[in-house]
């Protein structure tokens, strides 16, 4: 079952499934955020937004907007 990479809990292992490109800023598919790519969420901000991640060994910070535009799959989903 796929969800919006905002859906995710701290903690959360996924692979990423689909980004909306024209959404997407171009840094952050350069930083590997790219269907196939595994992801881990690390933390939320204290007022839920942004969210820090772990896209393949890249740590990035990423606004609760454009975590909206990625779907991903958990990992102990496949």
């Amino acid at each position: 079952m796929s969800v919006l990479l905002s859906e995710l809990n701290i903690g959360d292992k996924a692979i990423i499934l689909d980004v909306n490109i024209e959404e997407i800023p171009l840094k952050l598919l350069e930083m590997g955020c790219l269907p196939g790519n595994t992801i881990e969420l690390l933390q939320v901000a204290p007022f839920g937004d942004p969210y820090y991640f772990n896209i393949n060994d890249s740590h990035v910070a990423i606004r609760k907007e454009t975590a909206n535009e990625v779907t991903v799959i958990l990992e102990n989903q496949i």
